[in-house]
């Protein structure tokens, strides 16, 4: 459900305010914090068009690490179980399998990080008000595609194409929810060349978890287009991040598998 849905009390904004700069003020705070993340373990609930998955990640300073827990709503198998063991202890005995993950999880957040600083020159932003909202009151603004952004790149040329609105804590002036839609047909370039088609929509949702650290808590995809201009394809995935709890700064990878390794052992 929206947070602008029916019951949830507005209010104007009672203060004139520069809707962009707000905006820009949000997205720079991201930025900062991704400068020096805090790591952190938490639990990763993933639906998508084949199943649904319930992984615990460990983040660390070699990258992420993953343990399945659940596959359709069911716990794994004893088989199951041993496979994920084998494929955790490949991990340990093979550091290149890890480093490619790390390398991979870099570029996606660079490329992440890069189309959302472009986020306060793409588009128009208009102040709707103020309302309840997860984190306590959150100013809530509409935006559109900003007539003549010439995007840097095809990557940003994505921010061409969408409209929506986006929520900001009053308080820490954090992101908290980002709603997009395509409103049009619009090319994109992260890692493959193609065009999605009119109609998409995308949702990210973030928490405070600490009173400080915000975390990604929420994500709903749901986009068709084509790759290479040839091939359709269909992405449909809702994910939910939770119980996010801080572990050692500098832990390994190899640390963060021991770690879950014992905890799999615990359980049995």
């Amino acid at each position: 459900m929206g947070m602008g849905a029916a019951g949830v009390a507005q209010t104007p904004a009672t203060v004139p305010m520069d809707a962009t700069a707000l905006v820009r003020r949000a997205i720079q705070h991201r930025l900062d914090e991704q400068k020096n993340p805090q790591l952190m373990r938490y639990v990763l609930r993933k639906k998508d068009e084949r199943r649904e998955t319930v992984k615990e990640i460990v983040e660390t300073k070699d990258g992420d690490v993953a343990r399945l827990m659940e596959i359709d709503g069911k716990p794994l198998s004893a088989e199951q179980e041993r496979a994920e063991m084998q494929r955790l202890d490949a991990l340990v005995a093979h550091p290149e399998m890890q480093e490619h993950r790390k390398k991979s999880e870099e570029r996606d957040e660079a490329r992440i990080d890069r189309v959302m600083g472009m986020l306060p020159d793409a588009e128009v932003y208009v102040m709707e008000g103020v309302e309840a909202c997860e984190t306590g009151q959150c100013y809530r603004l509409s935006y559109k595609p900003k007539p003549g952004f010439e995007p840097p790149d095809m990557e940003s040329d994505v921010l061409r194409g969408v409209a929506g609105e986006v929520w900001i804590d009053q308080a820490q002036e954090r992101l908290v929810r980002l709603d997009a839609k395509f409103i049009g047909e619009v090319d994109f370039g992260f890692g493959i060349l193609g065009k999605l088609n009119k109609g998409g929509t995308v949702t990210l949702r973030q928490s405070c978890v600490d009173g400080h650290d915000w975390e990604l808590t929420g994500m709903k995809v749901g986009l068709t287009g084509k790759a290479l201009m040839v091939k359709s394809f269909k992405v449909d995935i809702d994910q939910e991040m939770s119980g996010y709890t801080a572990v050692a700064a500098g832990m390994g990878y190899r640390e963060a598998i021991a770690m879950l390794k014992r905890e799999m052992v615990a359980a049995k």
